[in-house]
Order: C-alpha cells, then structure tokens, then sequence
C-alpha cells in the first residue's frame, strides 16, 4: 500500500488547542444537551489539555449561552425547541466549563451564540496574536458536538487558513454514524484527523 505524505507537518510552537462547548449543559448526565459520547471522550482531552499546557501551547475554551430574555439564537431554538425552556442559559451553571476541564486562570474562554467559534468573536483576533502576531497556523480541535460545533469550527478555521486537527477519540458526537460521518469529511479536505496518541506523538 502506498503512504501518502502528509499535507503538512505539526509544530507545537505555532498550534493551538480549542475546547469547544465541554459545558455542563453538554456533559453531564440528564442535563438538557447532554452527549453521551463527550462524557466518555473526558480523559482523551485531559490528557491532551494536559500535554499542550506542559509545552506552553495555549489552550482556549468556548460557552455556548443563550438567554432568558430573548432568543439571542432564534434557529437554533427553533430547531431544538427544548431549548425555549432551559438549557446554556447566561449566569447558570450548565454553561461553566465542565471542572475535569476548567480552564486555568490566564486561559481564554469565547462566549459563542453559533454553532461557528469563529462567527461574531474574538476568536480570530485572539489566535492571530496568542503567541506573537501571525505565529498560530495550526488549530487542535476537540470537545462537543462533533457534527454540530466542532466541525462547524474546523470548515470554519479551513477557511481562515488554519491547519486543522481534529481529534478523533477527543470529540464527542451524538451518534457514531454522524461522529464518523464527520472525521471523514474533515479527514478528506478539511484537515487531518489523528487519535489522541498520535497527536501527542506528533507534538514531542
């Protein structure tokens, strides 16, 4: 069987980790999004939140929050009309950072109202100059959804310029066919798809 080189080669000293939406709305037991599969992806992102810290590669968070006051996501709510009642809701605890994953002090954390990371943040402005302007080329993606945010995100970063890895066994998606669906989707055009292992491998 022929090996097909790379696209691209990883550099710890111009990448970036993102956590997306590992809230306890979306993780924990009986909460209003809850995803199985992120609650059982928890030590892979550990493990590499862990790894990236230990080499000084930022690692950024993102909240989804809605509001009480108003439909600040008005289709999404349509789509999932659960969500009129209760769910990500600004000020409540189900949009903190699940605590195996809380950010440490100098971490940045988005607030998001789309399924996109990039759409209407800071995101952006922040990658492009987290370790000195134009450094970061290379986004790690993990977290929740994994058809609905994460790749969102990652066509999103693709289209910014950004290398994207996405993480197969560190992203959790409500399904296997659609987590699967996605991985070969980013894997063919979008970016490249490594387990956790074989990031970390990558990166020392």
């Amino acid at each position: 069987m022929v090996q097909v080189a790379p696209p691209w080669s990883i550099v710890a000293e111009r990448s970036a980790l993102l956590v997306i939406d590992m809230q306890n709305d979306f993780v924990r037991e009986g909460a209003p999004m809850a995803v199985p599969m992120a609650r059982e992806r928890i030590p892979a992102m550990q493990r590499l939140v862990e790894s990236c810290r230990y080499q000084a590669i930022p690692v950024l968070y993102t909240q989804q929050v809605l509001y009480d006051a108003f439909q600040v996501s008005p289709l999404e709510v349509a789509y999932q009309p659960h969500l009129k009642q209760a769910g990500m809701r600004a000020g409540s605890e189900g949009i903190a950072i699940i605590e195996e994953l809380a950010p440490a002090v100098d971490e940045v954390v988005i607030t998001k109202h789309r399924y996109d990371a990039f759409y209407n943040t800071q995101l952006e402005t922040i990658l492009r100059n987290i370790r000195g302007p134009g450094v970061v080329d290379t986004l790690f993606i993990v977290g929740t959804v994994t058809n609905i945010c994460c790749e969102s995100t990652a066509r999103s970063a693709f289209m910014r310029d950004f290398k994207v890895v996405f993480v197969s066994d560190a992203n959790g998606g409500l399904d296997h066919a659609s987590h699967e669906a996605t991985l070969a989707s980013i894997g063919s055009v979008f970016g490249r798809v490594l387990s956790t292992d074989a990031l970390i491998d990558a990166l020392h």
